[in-house]
Formats: structure tokens, sequence, C-alpha cells
């Protein structure tokens, strides 16, 4: 365990955001100190973030967003695409071909 003078506070509170000063002990607005919230999962815990589960961002996106959509492009879209297509090919072949 490091000497209380080794130990450096952090710059902003992770209970409760407030600025803490260089040499403090503890918050001046909560009272956390190291022993009760300034450790390495103190800003976890306060945000309810669990941190010894790993992450899996497939199962989040499931649970968030539900099924996966679709990547299919709807046919209007190809639709539209085709007319637009068109649009400018034949003005190009009727120089080509009067």
């Amino acid at each position: 365990m490091a000497a209380a003078s080794d130990f450096e506070p952090p710059d902003i509170c992770p209970v409760c955001d407030t600025p803490v000063p260089e040499r403090a002990r503890a918050c001046p607005h909560c009272g956390a100190d190291e022993s009760t919230g300034w450790s390495d999962s103190a800003k976890c815990q306060r945000l309810g973030i669990p941190d010894d589960e790993p992450f899996d961002a497939e199962e989040f996106a499931e649970e968030e967003f539900g099924e996966p959509r679709s990547r299919r492009l709807p046919w209007i879209w190809i639709v539209t695409g085709i007319v637009v297509l068109a649009a400018f090919l034949i003005p190009a072949f009727r120089h080509f071909f009067p």
C-alpha cells in the first residue's frame, strides 16, 4: 500500500464530477476518498457498468435494436436508380445516333 504522501487524487471526483484540489485527501463536495470511491472501478460502479463482465457487441446490438436489418435494397431504390441512369444515358445516345 502506498504512503499517504505518494497518493495523488484524481482531477475530477469519479463519484460526483466535482474538481478535486491537487493535494486533497477527499472530495470537498461528496467526501469520497481512495477507500470509498477513487478506486479504478469507482466510475464503472457509479454508472452501473459491471467491470468484470466481458462486453459482447453483437449481444448488445441485438438487445438494443432487435433483429439485424436486412442489407437488401428495397425495390423502389432499384427502380429509381434505373430511371436516373436512363435519364443520363438517353441524351448521350441521341447525340451519337441522331
